[in-house]
């Protein structure tokens, strides 16, 4: 049965915010639509009846629709409108931020009240519900300082909710708000506020204040509790002060079958070069027991890869002679395996490279944490770009194995098929006999340039590990992480940061970055985004809000360049712009290379998805420093080169 939704916020990517009425300062009523059907109209909805009816006539919108009903902050009536707005999944922040304003106004309430309220009302017990509440939690959590203390009475009230989000909510607002005290004093009641505020730490967006909090979690390891104790454990995990302490204190935990996978889970989570080695060691002692006496039925859940991830990372920490003793028992029980991670909204893998002995076998789990598909190929050294453009002709009809974007190539050595958002896929094979440098990548059109990584094949694994060498950049960039950076990083040095700046330096970035690929300047670039020669202009000048739209760019959402995902009934993922759609089929543009759009029978379609997020990656310029990032802001405010 065919399903289709509006504007999943949990599912893969949305749209390009620079759009041609993206510096629309109104309400930002923009609407998509394809290329030969008519614009959506306003629906018509009568405000004047009672809550229950208007409620009702706004359920039966879709986001774009909804968005469409007017909304002013001169009369009451039209609180249920911002209400549905503020409360519906997949709406961008804009809308949101402008819905709390809005009812704070019609209320004559402040924000923190208007998002306790928004919060008890949100059902959490599915995924994209509960990826609505932490949208509204964060922007509670950000709310200014003096406003959270304003309202520590409210907070402290929503500890003893009947909604365990909104308990954690009201502890992480107490912290945030300076009322941490307070907030360990509430949690004293019982067990499960303990549990509540626990996990509230985690919620906390600073880390200072989750840092201050170390002392008063640790004592918690020594509860009566597991349930406290694992909520203790998991909660370091959040907080980066002493991470070698907290690696050294929770490593002799995994003994405990009650608490390992919480302790093997925070572990993982402290670098590497923060591990204490004799800490270390013990702990590859005690998970080569653990898999030496799990059950075989029990060798493939997340729990046990997990504590395999651990024993492999911790080889290190013994001899080489030691390691190959430990490795032998590993894999008189147990692959050897890696599992590598998607981030989401950045269009990478989590793991940049790792290291296999040749000849001998290897599992790569892919777990898909992002909001769009991706795949990973293994190609043969120096092949990354050729099986990746290989792909990007091969498209979604299916070429190796029968797997989308991946070539009927030699140069391809592994693939998975296109992984789904919030799925996982395993890769099971022996290593290349020959030692190298082999890269993978996610073929689908355009991500090679940002999502790839280097599987390094050595001769003898655990000598290599002693002295481990990091691959070359297999696309020869030689840029490194600098900073996460926000907008409230930069935009104090605006607009006179932008002054005395060189439009050749800002064109090599605009370029170097990957904004060419999907964007014009001056008529050169890419098409899947509109051109930039004007952003300023339509921007009306606003620096500040250009910024944003290059560090967070779900931040606004021009519903004309949204994202679509077809899910088709023989299993297939198509991914695009739909340009136009009547009864009889769906025509979408696919990628920036697609010289005309494919035509998908809607027979053929389960499901149509509209998404809410950016399909531009975030973290673009985390690797640029602030005076490069000006160099670019300048060059989009009309410097030419």
């Amino acid at each position: 049965m065919k399903r289709t939704f509006a504007l999943l916020a949990c599912t893969l990517f949305a749209a390009c915010p620079w759009g041609p009425s993206a510096g629309a300062q109104e309400h930002g009523h923009h609407h998509h639509a394809a290329a030969d059907s008519k614009p959506v109209e306003p629906p018509k909805v009568f405000l004047d009846k009672s809550p229950r009816v208007v409620a009702y006539q706004l359920k039966r919108l879709d986001n774009e629709r909804l968005l469409l009903v007017p909304r002013e902050t001169s009369d009451a009536k039209y609180i249920p409108v911002y209400t549905a707005i503020l409360t519906r999944a997949g709406m961008s922040p804009q809308y949101r931020e402008e819905a709390v304003e809005a009812l704070a106004m019609l209320n004559q309430t402040a924000a923190v009240e208007v998002l306790l309220e928004a919060l008890a009302d949100v059902d959490t017990s599915d995924r994209q519900s509960r990826r609505t509440a932490g949208e509204l939690s964060g922007l509670l959590l950000n709310q200014p300082t003096e406003q959270l203390q304003q309202h520590a009475e409210q907070l402290l009230a929503a500890t003893e909710s009947e909604s365990d989000w909104l308990r954690r909510v009201g502890y992480a607002g107490l912290i945030v708000g300076g009322q941490a005290d307070r907030a360990v004093g509430q949690a004293q009641r019982s067990r499960a506020a303990l549990v509540d505020w626990l996990s509230a730490i985690r919620m906390v967006p600073a880390a200072e204040p989750r840092n201050a909090m170390r002392p008063k979690v640790v004592a918690q390891l020594d509860a009566d509790s597991v349930d406290v104790r694992t909520a203790a454990i998991r909660a370091l995990a959040s907080i980066p002060a002493d991470q070698d302490e907290t690696f050294a204190t929770i490593a002799p935990l995994v003994q405990q079958a009650e608490l390992r996978a919480a302790a093997v889970s925070t572990a993982l989570k402290v670098p590497l070069d923060q591990r204490d080695q004799a800490a270390a060691a013990r702990l590859l002692a005690t998970l080569v027991d653990y898999a030496e006496q799990t059950p075989a039925e029990d060798r493939t859940s997340d729990a046990f890869v997990d504590a395999m991830q651990l024993a492999d990372q911790s080889m290190a920490a013994v001899t080489s002679e030691a390691a190959k003793a430990f490795r032998q028992r590993l894999r008189a029980v147990t692959v050897r395996v890696v599992r590598i991670k998607t981030v989401e909204e950045e269009m990478r893998y989590d793991t940049p490279y790792f290291a296999v002995e040749a000849g001998r076998p290897i599992q790569i789990i892919l777990d898909n944490e992002d909001l769009m598909p991706h795949n990973l190929v293994l190609t043969k050294p120096g092949e990354l770009k050729e099986v990746a453009q290989m792909g990007l002709a091969i498209g979604p009809a299916g070429g190796w194995q029968g797997k989308q974007y991946v070539p009927e190539s030699d140069k391809v050595l592994q693939a998975t098929s296109m992984v789904p958002a919030g799925a996982q896929q395993r890769l099971t094979f022996d290593a290349p006999d020959e030692p190298g440098e082999y890269p993978y990548v996610c073929t689908f059109p355009q991500h090679w340039q940002r999502m790839y990584g280097v599987m390094v094949v050595v001769e003898d694994l655990d000598a290599w590990l002693q002295n481990p060498v990091k691959p070359e950049d297999p696309i020869g960039s030689n840029r490194s992480f600098v900073q996460a950076w926000k907008v409230a990083d930069l935009k104090d040095d605006l607009p006179d940061g932008l002054r005395g700046r060189t439009a050749e330096i800002g064109q090599r970035i605009f370029t170097e970055a990957s904004c060419a690929n999907c964007h014009k300047m001056h008529g050169q670039g890419g098409a899947v985004g509109p051109e930039l020669t004007d952003v300023f202009k339509r921007w009306k000048g606003d620096s500040v809000a250009v910024l944003r739209e290059i560090l967070d760019p779900s931040h606004r959402i021009d519903p004309k360049y949204a994202m679509h995902v077809i899910l088709t009934v023989d299993g297939r993922t198509l991914t695009g712009l739909v340009v136009a759609e009547d009864k009889d089929a769906v025509s979408l543009v696919e990628n920036p290379e697609a010289k005309q759009p494919t035509v998908v029978p809607q027979d053929d379609i389960e499901e149509i998805v509209k998404t809410s997020k950016s399909m531009m990656p975030k973290a673009l310029m985390d690797q640029y420093t602030q005076d490069e990032i000006f160099e670019l802001l300048a060059y989009l405010q009309g410097a030419t080169p």
